[in-house]
């Protein structure tokens, strides 16, 4: 007679607790990102004291500090921050609203994006700073003389990216979405804007690098408020720890938003709506 054993029992699988590896990772993206600056604080810091620059020259790193912590006791940093950010929100939006439609119908038109094309290779060169001078003539000085700049800087670089992106969706989708009597209005919504999405993000992150730049230069000449303006003032009692510490503000807040909100909005749109995988690339 056989024998019969009896299924063993099998044992529970034991989780293991999960590796520390966003930890890590988030350190050592942290140690990239702050390492440089840091390194270049010091290396500032050693040069001062060597060379023994006076503040009128060049001033030590802890003249800045002490001019950052008078900027920000006074309030002063918090109404030129507020009004740069608050310009740069508004040209941004409007650039959106106006350069979004136009760039996706240059996409979707070969009659118009021949038409239009050297225009706008003609106008990215001129964007921006150089329409100073005359957004002065037309608004005068003040909030609407610097958005303009802000959308001008923008709008260009967003059109130009949203006719790419229009233009890189494959041919058979448009076919067979026309095929199926998908209306215009549909077909922006549903094809062309998602389809364009991760080029618009990527010319949304480079129009905001030059409208940052158009922002300051405009503050600097058309404007009582704002970083630029507070340089500019800096400037001119010759107080060269403020013209420092304002320049750190601008670049360490256009690092902040271009690594925390722009680079990670291009990186989940390409993830999202962009094609790589239907390539199989």
């Amino acid at each position: 007679m056989p024998v019969v054993t009896a299924p063993t029992a099998r044992r529970p699988a034991v989780r293991r607790p999960p590796r520390r590896r966003g930890v890590r990772s988030t350190a050592a993206g942290a140690l990239w990102f702050f390492g440089p600056l840091a390194a270049l604080v010091a290396a500032w810091a050693v040069a001062v004291s060597a060379s023994g620059a006076p503040l009128r020259v060049f001033p030590q790193v802890t003249d800045v500090l002490a001019a950052l912590g008078e900027l920000w006791t006074s309030g002063d940093l918090w109404r030129h921050l507020g009004a740069s950010l608050r310009r740069t929100g508004i040209g941004m939006a409007l650039a959106l609203v106006t350069a979004l439609p136009f760039g996706i119908a240059l996409g979707a038109s070969r009659v118009l994006s021949a038409f239009f094309l050297p225009l706008l290779r003609f106008s990215v060169a001129l964007a921006g700073i150089a329409w100073i001078p005359i957004a002065t003539l037309w608004f005068g000085y003040g909030d609407r003389a610097v958005i303009f700049i802000v959308w001008n800087a923008m709008f260009f670089a967003l059109t130009y990216n949203a006719m790419l992106g229009v233009r890189q969706i494959p041919t058979e989708l448009l076919r067979a979405a026309r095929s199926l009597g998908t209306g215009r209005l549909r077909m922006f919504w549903e094809i062309l804007l998602p389809g364009a999405l991760p080029s618009i993000v990527t010319g949304l992150r480079v129009g905001l690098g030059y409208g940052w730049r158009g922002l300051v230069a405009a503050e600097i000449i058309a404007s009582n408020a704002g970083l630029g303006y507070a340089l500019f003032q800096a400037q001119k009692y010759f107080q060269t720890d403020v013209i420092i510490a304002s320049m750190m503000i601008i670049g360490v807040l256009w690092l902040l938003m271009d690594r925390l909100l722009l680079a990670p909005l291009e990186r989940r749109t390409v993830e999202r709506w962009g094609m790589t995988g239907a390539q199989g690339t």
